[in-house]
């Protein structure tokens, strides 16, 4: 969700990739809930830190403690910056399907906030709003 998030709100000169710690399935209501912006996958599916292990990253953003640590010690001899940003797991979410998608909402919200803060400027977080 990030990634795509990211995809869209940045200028295409910046590269932007995600990994989690572990592989897993494609998340449908992560579909869903982008969807609702107008953004698709496509035929991404999920990847691992070690699919990424050989590109060079300026800037690694991680959401949740066991990525942080792991990025942490993937870059511990390298010349890259590391950031955490807590962000509630979606996946915790119990409840109706509409629940559970308020949680992925909530989600996507507050990464659409934190991205917008950290990497656009004044005048472009107003035209992201």
């Amino acid at each position: 969700m990030a990634e795509q998030l990211a995809r869209r709100m940045l200028p295409a000169t910046i590269f932007v990739a995600s990994a989690g710690v572990r592989a897993g399935e494609r998340d449908p209501f992560v579909d869903a809930v982008l969807a609702e912006e107008g953004l698709t996958l496509g035929e991404r599916h999920p990847r691992t830190m070690d699919d990424l292990e050989d590109d060079y990253f300026d800037l690694i953003v991680t959401l949740a403690p066991e990525a942080h640590h792991a990025a942490l010690e993937l870059t511990r001899s390298l010349a890259v910056e590391v950031e955490y940003w807590p962000t509630p797991d979606p996946t915790d979410a119990g409840g109706t399907r509409e629940q559970i998608m308020a949680s992925y909402r909530d989600v996507r919200e507050r990464l659409k906030l934190r991205i917008g803060r950290r990497f656009l400027l004044p005048e472009a977080k107003n035209a992201t709003d």
